[in-house]
């Protein structure tokens, strides 16, 4: 399990610009309150750290004047000064009551588009991304929102506005303060670049040895069961901490070399700048101002030299916020592959009878699963998919769904090519029941519901009672109100399925898929809910995968799928007579088990077996005992079955 990765876990330059133009994207949406709340508290800060100094210099200057300071010449000042900071506060609170609805209103709607783009993703793009790693990713895509605003506003609007406003006092009293000042902040910016830029790399690996860390924690908590079933708490543990470790030391790296390299750069050159402002006020001031230039220019150079130090605290604020939410962005950079057409087709078909005209398709960078496959399926028709695991059977399914897009070839239903119409109106046909049944962490009402939201009690219950969901329904604590746990964990794999075929009996749509829908169920259980499918499948297209034959023996057809190709298709009958391939899985599963290949497969000893143990092992030998005769009563209960069914059908 030490080998647990998050795909792409440092974004690239086109990200972190695809994220800057959605972030900005959101400012101009909200201009009429991003714009106030950007500037208002920048006007603030003119007046507490300008305005107010300004007034207090003035006050220094006369002072210092031969004719002194009095109340009454004082007054206007003081008075001043008291209203600088009231009026700037006022703006203060009104520009912070615009950027709180600002950051609200964008952390809201790019939540809704963060996961709207999740949504449009095919299925292979879930296959290849940690659950838990997108969670992270598209809600920190909108959470980062918030920082990036505030960080603009404040730290670098609410500085650089005042900024510009001090060099223009600044100018008024010596132009040579706005020279001295703007040369030392040229230089210090050149000489910090290289230093960023290279911390940069570090940030990056930070952030890698991050993604590592929350990728295996996420990757063993959707898999505890199995660390516990094989004592392996002590070993997943051990990783973690050897992945906190490597993240700490890399966190430390990236933060030493900004405490040490690019802050102890900074630092001497704001001392020199500060400096540099006190020499040219008292070099260059005028007869008359040199008390009030010398303060104006150590508040505004103070100032000024405050900005240049917290630009590494600026720059690390902002690259923390866009690197996370590049993390999101970056998965934006390829497009879904599953698109609704530009014009789609209104949903029409003439019937629900399913074609699939040379249909070619293989998974990314693996060889074709189909080609030129041709399959028809006629209206009302009950067709069963079997054959050996590999064969396509489920894969059929996908593409029908348009789970995937195939390379060649049409797939028409009631005569209308699927890929001409909107996907949500193409599965508005299709009830699936899937292999793995799919349970939200909601309760067991809204998992059944979940096929059709607008259902009434009546109808779920009606649902459940076809499925054989009510018989375990008493023996939960809530009843149909109970939350089923993440992945349905509360329930056993049988109830799943119940509750999937719940699902689909709800959905009340036109064509069944169901792929080995009762895989799950015991003999028993089985049988009841087998006839629930014979009643729903009745007027309907269905199409049912199974390994076991016994299940679609009865159907109107058996299609027998191997390595992508049709090789045989007929009723159970037809096909026993011709002793083909399906003839020759039916005799193995009467058998008892369903093998890949019809020779003998070759024999290995156990691990930690003697040398006796293996092929013709004895009932002496270290090996597993000889497998038990198939109980004679599967045989009769799977003959009856397929005959109950044919005479149903």
């Amino acid at each position: 399990m030490g080998t647990t990765d998050t795909r792409g876990p440092t974004p690239g330059r086109s990200a972190i610009v695809l994220a800057l133009r959605r972030y900005g994207r959101e400012l101009l949406r909200l201009r009429r309150l991003a714009l106030p709340a950007l500037l208002l508290p920048a006007v603030g800060n003119i007046g507490t750290r300008y305005v107010a100094p300004l007034l207090i210099a003035k006050l220094a200057g006369q002072a210092a004047d031969d004719n002194g300071l009095t109340l009454g010449s004082a007054l206007p000042y003081v008075l001043g000064f008291g209203l600088t900071l009231l009026l700037a506060e006022a703006v203060w609170r009104v520009g912070q009551h615009c950027l709180n609805r600002v950051d609200a209103l964008g952390m809201e709607h790019l939540y809704v588009s963060g996961m709207d783009e999740l949504l449009a993703k095919d299925a292979a793009f879930f296959h290849d991304n940690f659950a838990g790693s997108l969670t992270k990713r598209v809600l920190s895509f909108g959470k980062r929102f918030e920082d990036f605003v505030d960080t603009v506003t404040y730290r670098i609007v609410g500085s650089l506005v005042p900024l510009v406003f001090g060099a223009v006092v600044l100018w008024s009293y010596e132009p040579m303060l706005v020279v001295g000042l703007l040369v030392m902040i040229a230089l210090t910016v050149l000489a910090a670049t290289p230093l960023i830029r290279r911390r940069q790399r570090l940030v990056n690996d930070r952030e890698a040895a991050y993604a590592r860390v929350s990728g295996h924690v996420a990757d063993s908590l959707m898999n505890m069961e199995t660390i516990r079933a094989f004592a392996a708490e002590e070993r997943e543990a051990d990783e973690h901490r050897s992945r906190v470790a490597d993240s700490r030391r890399l966190t430390l790296r990236s933060w030493d070399y900004g405490n040490l390299r690019v802050d102890t750069l900074i630092a001497p050159m704001s001392v020199l700048t500060n400096v540099l402002g006190l020499l040219v006020a008292i070099a260059f001031g005028g007869p008359g101002r040199g008390v009030e230039e010398v303060v104006v220019a150590f508040t505004y150079y103070s100032n000024a030299t405050q900005i240049m130090f917290e630009f590494n605290q600026i720059y690390r604020r902002l690259e923390s916020s866009m690197t996370e939410a590049a993390q999101f962005t970056e998965l934006l950079l390829d497009p879904p592959t599953v698109l609704d057409p530009t014009h789609p087709e209104p949903l029409a078909p003439r019937d629900t009878g399913i074609r699939f005209e040379t249909v070619t398709f293989a998974h990314a960078g693996a060889k074709p699963i189909f080609q030129a496959l041709d399959l028809e399926v006629p209206a009302g028709a009950r067709i069963g998919l079997v054959g050996r695991s590999g064969g396509g059977k489920t894969t059929l399914t996908r593409l029908l769904l348009r789970m995937s897009d195939i390379e060649g070839g049409r797939i028409l239903i009631g005569g209308q090519d699927i890929s001409g119409l909107r996907q949500t109106d193409l599965r508005s046909l299709i009830a699936y029941v899937p292999q793995e049944p799919a349970m939200f962490h909601r309760s067991l009402r809204d998992n059944i519901a979940f096929a059709r939201p607008g259902a009434t009690d009546k109808e779920i219950h009606a649902a459940a009672a076809a499925a054989h969901v009510t018989e375990f329904v008493d023996q939960l604590p809530d009843g149909f109100a109970t939350l089923v746990g993440e992945r349905g964990v509360k329930l056993s794999g049988g109830q799943r399925q119940r509750v999937a075929l719940a699902r689909a009996i709800l959905r009340d749509a036109p064509i069944l898929l169901l792929d080995e829908a009762t895989s799950a169920l015991d003999s028993e259980s089985e049988i009841l809910v087998q006839d629930a499918l014979w009643r729903l499948m009745e007027g309907r297209t269905a199409l049912v995968v199974a390994h076991r034959l016994s299940t679609v023996a009865g159907m109107d057809r058996l299609v027998v799928l191997d390595r992508g190709s049709v090789v045989e298709q007929g009723t159970h009958e037809e096909l026993l007579t011709t002793n083909g391939a399906y003839a020759k899985l039916w005799q193995h599963q009467s058998g008892g088990f369903l093998g890949e290949s019809t020779e003998s497969a070759p024999e290995y000893p156990l691990p930690g077996a003697g040398a006796g143990a293996g092929a013709g092992a004895g009932a002496g030998s270290a090996g597993l005992p000889e497998p038990a005769d198939p109980a004679p009563d599967v045989d009769r209960r799977t003959s009856s079955h397929a005959r109950t069914s044919t005479g149903s059908g």
